[in-house]
C-alpha cells in the first residue's frame, strides 16, 4: 500500500505504514522540549486506564497542551532557502520522489509544501513490479544530479533491502534510513546526516506527555529495520531503559506489564488487550489512522526542511575547508639507501584520505588505484572566490648533465613547509618523460629522503597522459598524410560526397565543416546549395607536402627517427614524403595542455594548431583538417592534474611535461591554479621550472606567467658546489661515469670561479623584478668551508638569503631553514615584471632574450629562419611570445662553454609557430627535438621480479 493510502486507512501492512511513517516530520531534531498555551489532542498516544472494560486496546488520553509547529517549521525553512539563494541566485534544490506506480497524492502534498518554502519536486514513477536494480539505478542516477537535495523512497517494504537502502547518499537520505545515517544516529552525532522522522515524532510525543522520560521503561513492538535501531537509541539518549518484543513472543503480555512506554507497529495484529496494560502506560500507536491524518502535513514539511538543509550543507561544504593534513613519519637511514628502497619503505596514505585533508570533495577524484588520482576542474568554480596562496618558483643555474635536483628541493621545500612548519604547502612537477627515464637522467621523482611516492608509479605511465598526447598528436600527422593523398587521387566531386555522405538519404555538415564554411565564407547549410567552385574551396586544403610542419612523436628517446620517408608503400601511390619524429614531450598538444585553462580553451587552441601551409601560402589547422573535436575526446581526461604525495604525505600535483631546452618547460597552468586555491592565503604552491633559469624560468616568466596572469612571489634558485666547480673550470661530468677528484676534494678556488655562473642567474632573475633565494643542494662531498663560500657569493650578489639544504638525507627537515627564508621572503612586496613587450617584433624579442638573459653579443638568423619570420608577420602571428630551443647545458648555444659566455653571436637556424600553444619557436643552433639513447641507457638496469612484480632499478 502506497504513502498515500496510507493517510487515510487504520489498518496498514507493517510495509506501508513504515514506508508512511518516513515522511514524518522530526518536529524537533534536537529533542528539545517546547511549551505553550495552545491545547492540542493527540489521540494516538494514549493513557491505559485502570477502570477500562470495553474491547479498545486503550482508552483516553491526557493531552499536554503543545502548538502545532508546522507553520513555524515552513517559515524557518523558507527564510533558510532564502538566505542560501541571496549568495546563489538562482539556486532552486529538488526534492526527488521513487515510487512504484502512479500515485500522485504524495506528490501534490509536496508540491504545496515545496511552493511554500521554494523548492522543486521530482515524481520518478518505476512499474510496479520493477525490480531491486532498477530501484537502484535510478538511486545512483540521482545521487549525481546536482539539482538533487533529497531523495524519499516511497516503496513497499519488499524493495528497501539494504543495499537499496544504502544506495542513497547519505547527504541525499532525507529519510534516514541509510546505515551510514543510523549510525550517526547511534553515535550521537547527526550534523552531518538525518535522522528517521518517525523517531522524531515519536520522541516529540513523548515529549508532550505530563511525565518526565528519565528512568521510565519502554518497549518496541513490532518496530524493526533502521526505525528499531534508531528509536532504540534516541530513548535511551534521553534517559529511558528500552526493550525490544515480537508480535510472535510467547512473553510479551508478562514482558509489557510494567513498562511506561509501549511504542508499536501493527500488521496484522489487533492491537494489545487492556488487561495487559497497566494505568498510566502511554501507548504510542504508529499504524493509528488519526495519526496519519494528523501527520499527513508534517510529511512534506520534514522532507522538504529535511531538503533545505541538506542543500545548506552543501553549501557549507562548498567552501574553503581548512586542511587536517596527517603527515607521514620518516626515520633516515645513514647511509642512505636507494631511491626505490626508500619509497617502498614508506606507506603512502590512500589518495582519498590525502584529498579530504587538503579540502577536495569525494566527487571532485577520480581514483587511479589507491595512491594517485586525477582531480576534477571543477574545483576552480567551487573556489573561485578563495584568495591564492603565495606562488614561489624553483629553477637552477647551469646543470651539469647529471641533474642539479631541483625536483629534490621542490620536495624537500614542501615537506619541510607541511610537516615541519605546519604551513599548507603543494608542490607541482612536470610528469617525466619515458625518455630520459629510460635513457640518461633516470627518474624525475626527487631522490632521498625527499621524493614523490610510489615513485615507480611517478617515473612511469602514471594517468597515461603522454600516452594521450602522443595518440592525438600522431592521429593530426595521419590526418594530414591521409588528407594529402586523397586530394591528389580524387576528384571534386568525389572528395565531396565522401567529405560529406549521404545517411539514410540525407547529407549533411558536421559542426566542423560548418565551421570551415563559414572560415571560407560560405554561408550555406544545406549540402545541395554549395556551387562547383564552393565546393571545391570546401573540399581542397591543397596542404603543400614540402610544408608541413606538424611531426609525429614518440615518448622514447629514438635518434633514427629525426629523419624519415613515409608513404613508400605501394599502396600510398607514390605520395612518399621526408619528415621526422620528436620526443612526445615536444608536442604542441603538451605545451597546450601546460598552457590551458579549461576544456573549452584547450580544445579552442586544439583547433588553431597549424600543421602547415597550403600552395598558395595559407596556413592549414587542425579544424580545417576536422579533427579537433576528436583531440579533445582524446585529451578530456589529460586535462585534469594528477594527484599525489610526498614521502611525508604532503600533497603533489603532477601535470604536463614538456622539456625546457625543447619546449616551455614547466608543469600546467591549471594545476598552479587548484593548488593555489587549495593551501589557502597563507599557503605556498611550489612549481619547478625546467633546467637553468636561463631556459625553465625565463619561459615561466614570459610565457606561463603571460598566459596564466600570476605572479610569483619568490624565486628558489638551485645550486651545487658539483656545478660551481664545473663553472669554475672544472672537468666534464659524465653521466654513468665517477666523478673527477676535483668534484670530490674540497677545492674553494673552483667554487669562487664558478659562482659567476650563480651570480649571472641571480641577476637574470632580477631582470623580471622576483627576488630570490639560494639553495645550496648539498651533497655528502661538499665541505663546510665550500657551502660557507657559495652561501656568502650568493647574498653579495643580490640573493636575500642563501641557504643549504639536507632533505636528501634527512626529509623535510634537511630544508626547515630554507623554508623558513622562502616564507619570509614571499611575504615582501615584488615588483614583478616581462622582459619584453609582445608588440615588439619577432626579431626585437629574440634578440632581447639572446642579449639579456643568455649574454651574447647579438643574434644571427639563417636564411630560412628570416623567411619563416617574414611568414609568420604576414600571417599575423608577430604578437606571440618567444619560446626557445636552445641547449641547457650552457648560458650559450655552445654546451661545452661554461660559466658565463661572452662575446658570441647566437645562431638561429630556423623558427617554427606554435599558434595553439601561443608562441614563437626559435630553434638555436644543432637543437634536436628527439634525443638519442648513450652507450650505455639506464634500461640496462631496469627489471621487473616476476614472482613479487616489484621494479628494480629505477632512480
Amino acid at each position: 500500500m502506497r504513502l498515500s493510502v496510507a493517510f487515510r486507512h487504520a489498518h496498514l501492512s507493517h510495509a506501508s505504514v513504515r514506508r508512511s511513517r518516513a515522511g514524518v516530520k522530526v518536529l524537533n531534531s534536537e529533542n528539545r522540549r517546547i511549551s505553550d498555551n495552545s491545547a492540542v489532542s493527540y489521540p494516538w498516544v494514549r493513557e491505559a486506564s485502570s477502570t477500562s472494560g470495553t474491547s479498545e486496546t486503550v482508552t483516553s488520553f491526557k493531552s499536554h497542551p503543545r502548538k502545532n509547529d508546522g507553520p513555524d517549521i515552513v517559515q524557518r525553512s523558507r527564510e533558510e532557502l532564502k538566505a542560501i539563494r541571496e549568495t546563489n541566485p538562482g539556486l532552486k534544490p529538488t526534492l526527488a520522489i521513487i515510487q512504484a506506480g502512479e500515485d500522485d497524492c504524495l506528490l501534490e502534498v509536496n508540491k504545496k509544501m515545496a511552493g511554500k518554502i521554494g523548492l522543486n519536486v521530482m515524481q520518478i514513477c518505476l512499474p510496479r513490479q520493477c525490480t531491486e536494480e532498477e530501484v537502484i539505478e535510478e538511486i545512483l542516477r540521482l545521487n549525481e544530479d546536482s539539482r538533487v537535495y533529497g531523495i524519499f523512497l516511497h516503496l513497499p517494504q519488499s524493495f528497501l533491502s539494504k543495499s537499496v537502502r544504502n544506495a542513497i547518499k547519505p547527504q541525499k537520505d532525507v529519510d534516514g534510513v541509510s546505515d551510514l545515517n543510523v549510525g550517526r544516529v547511534v553515535l550521537g552525532d547527526q550534523r552531518d546526516g538525518f535522522a528517521s522522522p518517525v523517531a522524531g515524532a515519536v520522541l516529540e510525543m513523548l515529549a508532550r506527555h505530563d511525565a518526565p522520560l528519565i528512568g521510565k521503561m519502554a518497549v518496541l513492538v513490532g518496530v524493526e529495520g533502521p526505525l528499531k535501531a534508531t528509536l532504540q537509541f534516541l530513548l535511551q539518549n534521553n534517559g529511558m531503559m528500552v526493550q525490544t518484543c515480537q508480535w510472535s513472543s510467547k512473553h510479551m503480555q508478562k514482558q509489557i506489564m510494567d513498562l511506561d512506554v509501549v511504542i508499536l507497529l501493527e500488521t496484522d495484529h489487533k492491537g494489545l488487550p487492556p488487561t495487559w496494560l497497566r494505568p498510566g502506560v502511554a501507548v504510542i500507536n504508529l499504524g493509528s489512522a488519526l495519526m496519519e491524518v494528523f501527520t499527513e502535513m508534517f510529511v512534506a514539511v520534514v522532507i522538504c526542511q529535511h531538503v533545505v538543509r541538506s542543500n545548506r550543507r552543501w553549501i557549507q561544504e562548498q567552501q574553503y575547508q581548512p586542511w587536517r593534513l596527517r603527515p607521514l613519519k620518516l626515520q633516515p637511514l645513514s647511509p642512505v639507501p636507494s631511491d626505490i628502497e626508500i619509497s617502498r619503505a614508506q606507506t603512502p596514505k590512500p589518495i582519498s584520505q590525502l584529498a579530504q585533508e587538503v579540502g577536495l570533495l569525494p566527487e571532485e577524484l577520480e581514483a587511479y588505484g589507491n595512491t594517485k588520482a586525477k582531480v576534477h576542474l571543477s574545483l576552480l568554480n567551487r573556489l573561485q572566490h578563495q584568495p591564492n596562496g603565495k606562488y614561489v618558483l624553483v629553477a637552477g643555474i647551469t646543470p651539469t648533465p647529471l641533474g642539479e635536483g631541483k625536483s629534490t628541493v621542490t620536495i624537500g621545500l614542501v615537506q619541510a613547509l607541511s610537516a615541519h612548519l605546519k604551513l599548507n604547502s603543494f608542490a607541482c612537477l612536470r610528469q617525466p618523460s619515458q625518455g630520459p627515464t629510460f635513457g640518461v637522467k633516470g627518474g624525475a621523482a626527487g631522490g632521498g629522503y625527499a621524493q614523490v611516492i610510489p615513485m615507480e608509479e611517478f617515473n612511469l605511465h602514471l594517468t597515461g597522459d603522454i600516452h594521450a598526447i602522443t595518440a592525438a598528436n600522431n592521429l593530426v600527422a595521419a590526418a594530414i598524410d591521409a588528407r594529402i593523398l586523397h586530394e591528389a587521387t580524387q576528384s571534386d566531386k568525389a572528395l565531396y560526397s565522401r567529405l560529406v555522405p549521404s545517411v539514410n538519404g540525407v547529407r549533411c555538415f558536421s559542426p566542423i565543416q560548418m565551421a570551415r564554411l563559414q572560415r571560407l565564407g560560405i554561408n550555406k547549410s544545406d549540402p545541395s546549395d554549395l556551387t562547383p567552385e564552393e565546393v571545391r574551396a570546401f573540399v581542397r586544403l591543397d596542404l603543400d607536402p614540402e610544408k608541413v610542419t606538424w611531426q609525429r612523436v614518440i615518448d622514447t628517446n629514438d635518434r633514427f627517427l629525426r629523419k624519415i620517408t613515409v608513404g613508400q608503400a605501394n599502396t600510398e601511390k607514390g605520395h612518399a614524403r621526408q619528415t621526422q619524429f620528436d620526443i612526445a614531450v615536444a608536442s604542441e598538444i603538451m605545451a597546450i595542455l601546460a598552457l590551458t585553462d579549461g576544456l573549452a580553451d584547450m580544445r579552442a587552441r586544439l583547433g588553431r594548431m597549424v600543421v602547415g601551409s597550403s600552395r598558395n601560402g595559407q596556413p592549414i589547422t587542425a579544424d580545417d583538417l576536422g579533427v579537433t573535436g576528436a583531440l579533445a575526446v582524446l585529451m578530456k581526461d589529460a586535462i585534469k592534474p594528477t594527484l599525489m604525495q610526498t614521502l611525508e604525505g604532503t600533497p603533489v600535483f603532477v601535470h604536463a611535461g614538456p622539456f625546457a631546452n625543447i619546449a616551455h618547460g614547466n608543469s600546467s597552468v591549471l594545476a598552479d591554479k587548484l593548488a593555489l586555491k587549495l593551501v589557502g592565503e597563507e599557503g605556498f604552491v611550489v612549481t619547478e621550472a625546467g633546467f637553468g633559469a636561463d631556459i625553465g624560468m625565463e619561459k615561466f616568466f614570459n610565457i606561463k606567467c603571460r598566459t596564466s596572469g600570476l605572479k610569483p612571489d619568490v624565486v628558489v634558485l638551485v645550486a651545487t658546489v658539483r656545478a660551481l666547480k664545473m663553472h669554475g673550470g672544472g672537468p666534464n661530468v659524465t653521466a654513468g661515469v665517477p666523478l673527477p677528484k676535483e668534484y670530490i676534494n674540497e677545492n674553494l678556488q673552483l667554487v669562487t670561479d664558478g659562482c659567476s655562473n650563480l651570480k649571472k642567474h641571480i641577476q637574470i632573475a632580477h631582470l623580471f623584478g622576483v627576488p630570490v633565494v639560494v639553495a645550496l643542494n648539498a651533497f655528502k662531498t661538499d665541505t663546510q668551508a665550500e657551502i660557507d663560500l657559495v652561501c656568502r657569493i650568493a647574498e653579495a650578489s643580490g640573493a636575500s638569503a642563501a641557504v643549504q639544504c639536507h632533505h636528501w638525507s634527512r626529509g623535510g627537515r634537511g630544508s626547515v631553514e630554507l623554508a623558513q627564508a622562502v616564507k619570509e621572503v614571499a611575504s615582501q612586496k615584488n615588483h614583478f615584471q616581462f622582459l619584453y613587450n609582445l608588440q615588439d617584433s619577432i626579431v626585437e624579442k629574440i634578440r632581447t632574450i639572446a642579449q639579456k638573459v643568455y649574454g651574447a653579443d647579438d643574434i644571427e638568423l639563417s636564411p630560412e629562419a628570416q623567411a619563416k619570420i617574414d611568414y609568420y608577420n604576414q600571417q599575423g602571428f608577430g604578437a606571440l611570445p618567444i619560446c626557445m630551443a636552445k641547449t641547457h647545458l650552457s648560458l650559450s648555444h655552445m654546451p661545452e662553454k661554461k660559466g658565463v659566455p661572452t662575446g658570441f653571436i647566437l645562431p638561429i637556424r630556423d623558427i617554427r609557430a606554435s599558434i595553439g600553444a601561443g608562441f614563437i619557436y626559435p630553434l638555436v643552433g644543432t637543437m634536436s627535438t628527439m634525443p638519442g639513447l648513450p652507450t650505455r641507457p639506464c634500461f640496462y638496469d631496469i627489471d621487473l621480479d616476476p614472482v613479487t612484480e616489484e621494479i628494480k632499478g629505477l632512480f
